[in-house]
């Protein structure tokens, strides 16, 4: 072979390899087969179900059977018997909530969330569930002290409740930069305060990583530091709300893997928003991605 020849050689061998490398995906182990590798189930799996409308309960509970978890998020009382017949858990319930406006933070809405909660907290624990949703509402022009002294004591009214029947109440995180104006609890410390101050195992904050990471970043650290009072987590992609993948800047594998460390044995809800064409491709492959 001449040199001319050689630098031809070299020269494949460098493209092959440059090809080789831009091809290889940013996380390793995103992959999956349709013969659905057992999951390691380090990671307790859950979907909410709004974000996969498109399919029917039934149908999503058969998708989340055949992915290889068994529990969904975000079903109320009306729904439960759909996931007892497929034999999937109601990971967190609500049904007990007004709506993300208008919440415990505002002592106007108290009579009507302690009748709701009251009333589903016994339906909950009856079915064999423990998780049920709550949110703190708007500030419409409130300090976040008023806030935090409402919440406390509006939930006090609720929690001996809760601990009676073994029912964990979880006021969400909400990002109030992008997806929900004026929310109060829009960051952590303000929610670890409250768990403080209430001071009951049986009030736990639902760690949205999506919006936090859009209201204050820092997950992994924020995570760490305040797991004592996080009871749930949710996912999603930034920006945008949708696949988990390599487009948007999370590394869920490296936040998976602080969640576990922490010794948490909740779940994890998947409530990104699809948008590729084979959405059940979607979930299988988030679910994988976060199973660490």
């Amino acid at each position: 072979m001449n040199l001319k020849d050689k630098r031809r050689s070299v020269l494949k061998k460098l493209l092959a390899g440059t090809v080789a490398v831009a091809s290889t995906p940013l996380w390793t182990g995103t992959t999956y087969s349709k013969t659905n590798p057992q999951l390691k189930r380090n990671i307790n799996h859950s979907v909410c179900r709004w974000t996969f409308n498109q399919l029917s309960l039934d149908e999503l509970c058969l998708l989340v059977k055949n992915i290889g978890f068994d529990a969904i998020d975000l079903v109320g009382p009306g729904d439960w018997n759909i996931l007892k017949q497929h034999g999937i858990h109601s990971s967190m319930c609500n049904g007990a909530e007004i709506n993300l406006e208008k919440g415990w933070n505002n002592k106007a809405y108290h009579q009507q969330l302690v009748k709701n909660y009251s009333e589903v907290i016994p339906l909950v624990a009856k079915n064999g569930y423990k998780n049920l949703i709550c949110f703190s509402g708007n500030r419409d022009g409130m300090d976040n002290e008023t806030g935090l002294k409402n919440c406390v004591e509006g939930l006090k009214q609720i929690l001996s409740l809760a601990e009676k029947s073994g029912v964990i109440i979880h006021m969400e995180l909400l990002n109030s930069k992008v997806d929900h104006p004026d929310q109060m609890c829009d960051n952590t410390p303000w929610g670890a305060e409250l768990c403080k101050r209430l001071g009951s195992e049986n009030f736990k904050l639902l760690y949205d990583i999506y919006h936090m990471q859009i209201g204050e970043g820092d997950i992994i650290r924020t995570i760490q530091d305040n797991h004592q009072f996080i009871g749930h987590y949710h996912t999603a992609g930034v920006p945008g709300r949708h696949e988990i993948d390599s487009s948007q800047e999370l590394n869920y594998p490296a936040i998976m893997k602080a969640i576990q460390a922490t010794g948490f044995k909740g779940y994890v809800a998947q409530e990104f928003r699809p948008v590729k064409e084979d959405k059940k491709a979607s979930l299988r492959e988030a679910i994988y991605l976060c199973d660490i």
